[in-house]
């Protein structure tokens, strides 16, 4: 194994690379970020992944290494290599991880970010210590990964714990992957945002909609948060009722909401999944923004 281990988390608006040395894996030798500035093509986000990796090489003092982990958006086909389901849309269709490894010189193991997350919250942060650790992003899209016993699941087609792309209502908006009345089209943070402005008219972020239903004196933002609570339960029980996770963890934006792991949810849980009790323990996250990049070095282990 290598001594270092280089991780980069590729995001919508910044890339990063992290070098962490490999029996310390908390305690980063580099880290480097620029912004991923997508808009400007295919092309540039390689040249900025290229320009961060080699950075963080001069920065750290550490040997080129002859591997490095990739967290991603969107994930690349097993079969085809393309990268696909990515919200950095000028990445789908094309070979990211052949057209990274090519420029650098260098193996890329890539993961999707979710999974990424899942991993590093599951060896590092809040989950350590737990068998089964199903690992959610709710933010403006919902993912999520699944790890066993310190193991990442992909799955034949590498999509294993996409639980935002699974149908709760059909009646409602399609997601901006075509179905309608997933997880993510009902409980994304652009969603709930969205469904807030039809009640009252209002433009709102989800965090100050939150606090005004935390207040009780806006029956719209109550509203809002009570169909985040419903669609949460009744999607996050399919989970549970497949997997049976013994932690479950909550990043992103949405995840910061604390009804979430109130009373409220647990009790809705119970009356959905096939047992009397709900045990499993649903976690925030202990790493932050570190979890991706963290994440993605790990892949190397």
């Amino acid at each position: 194994m290598q001594e270092t281990l280089f991780g980069i988390d590729l995001g919508g608006t910044k890339v990063e690379c992290a070098v962490l040395p490999a029996d310390h894996l908390t305690q980063p030798l580099s880290r480097c970020r620029r912004p991923t500035e997508s808009p400007s093509g295919y092309e540039h986000i390689l040249d900025q992944i290229v320009g961060v990796v080699e950075e963080a090489i001069q920065q750290s003092g550490a040997s080129r290494p002859e591997r490095v982990g990739l967290g991603t958006p969107g994930i690349t086909d097993p079969d085809t290599g393309l990268m696909r389901g990515s919200n950095t849309q000028c990445l789908n269709g094309r070979p990211l991880v052949a057209d990274l490894a090519s420029r650098l010189g260098i193996e890329v193991v890539t993961a999707n970010d979710a999974n990424c997350f899942a991993l590093a919250e599951a060896t590092l942060g809040c989950a350590a210590g737990y068998p089964t650790v199903f690992g959610v992003i709710l933010g403006t899209g919902v993912g999520g990964g699944i790890v066993m016993n310190g193991q990442v699941i992909g799955g034949r087609h590498d999509i294993a714990g996409e639980w935002g792309q699974i149908v709760i209502d059909p009646s409602q908006p399609p997601s901006p992957h075509g179905a309608h009345g997933t997880v993510e089209a009902l409980i994304a943070g652009p969603a709930l945002e969205a469904f807030y402005m039809s009640k009252t008219g209002q433009a709102l972020a989800l965090k100050e909609i939150a606090t005004r239903a935390e207040r009780a004196a806006d029956p719209a933002a109550v509203e809002t948060i009570e169909r985040l609570i419903h669609y949460f339960a009744e999607s996050i029980a399919v989970v549970i009722n497949v997997l049976d996770p013994h932690a479950i963890v909550l990043g992103g934006g949405v995840g910061n909401i604390e009804a979430l792991y109130g009373p409220a949810t647990h009790e809705r849980i119970v009356n959905k999944i096939f047992n009397d009790e709900f045990r499993a323990a649903l976690l925030k996250p202990a790493l932050g923004d570190s979890a991706g990049v963290f994440g993605a070095a790990m892949l190397l282990q």
